[in-house]
């Protein structure tokens, strides 16, 4: 976040649910203006953001209901299970949302390329080497060798009922949302010493203290 542009957080609160459970709620205005590609910018106004609005029942979560603050026929929803194997899980969401036109994609944390401009060196796995845990660097082949090993499934619905721009905005959003999730896994894989001693108690004070900082950046503050 940076430049009056980036996350801002509105809310971040335990939830319970009555099948999942206890768990946390985030609600973030994504504001977006200058990252948009120039044929985006050209449909949008100077000024937007999409509400994102998280279900935390780890280790199953939802990302929905984004509401964009002019398109009211563009959705994203998004929902998350953890297993602890490679990835070779068949229909782990037993959903009758992929029955239909749908891509299966198998992301690499550590062979997949990501965007030039993300890239920092300290947040490779093929270099990382864990001092706390012992973990990395990883090498070719690591998802099947890599013991223990954790795989988180992701299944992502992007729909922009706009006619003439439908295709290259769903492509588009795609896209955007694996580079996202790449990235962050890579930088979940290459922090973990900074996190793995930490309570639950000391990730939400962290939580806390991030989420002061980014709000502050973008010139907005929450309770």
């Amino acid at each position: 976040s940076e430049k009056g542009e980036g996350v801002e957080v509105v809310k971040n609160e335990p939830h319970e649910d009555p099948v999942h459970g206890p768990g946390q709620f985030t609600e973030k205005r994504v504001h977006l203006s200058s990252k948009l590609p120039s044929w985006a910018r050209a449909v949008t106004p100077r000024i937007f953001y999409i509400t994102e609005r998280a279900w935390n029942y780890y280790p199953y979560t939802i990302t929905g209901e984004p509401r964009c603050s002019f398109l009211p026929k563009f959705s994203i929803y998004i929902e998350t299970k953890y297993e602890d194997n490679c990835g070779d899980s068949e229909n782990i969401f037993h959903s009758d949302k992929i029955l239909g036109d749908h891509e299966v994609s198998f992301l690499d944390i550590a062979f997949d390329e990501i965007p030039e401009r993300y890239y920092r060196s300290l947040e490779d796995p093929r270099f990382f080497s864990s001092a706390k845990t012992g973990r990395g660097p990883l090498r070719e082949g690591w998802r099947q060798h890599t013991k223990p090993i954790m795989c988180s499934y992701k299944l992502v619905s992007v729909k922009f009922e706009v006619w003439g721009l439908q295709t290259r905005v769903e492509q588009f959003v795609h896209k955007v949302i694996r580079d996202i999730l790449l990235i962050g896994h890579r930088q979940a894989f290459a922090w973990v010493d900074e996190w793995c001693d930490m309570s639950l108690e000391e990730v939400r004070a962290f939580e806390t203290q991030m989420q002061v900082a980014t709000n502050q950046k973008l010139g907005n503050q929450h309770p």
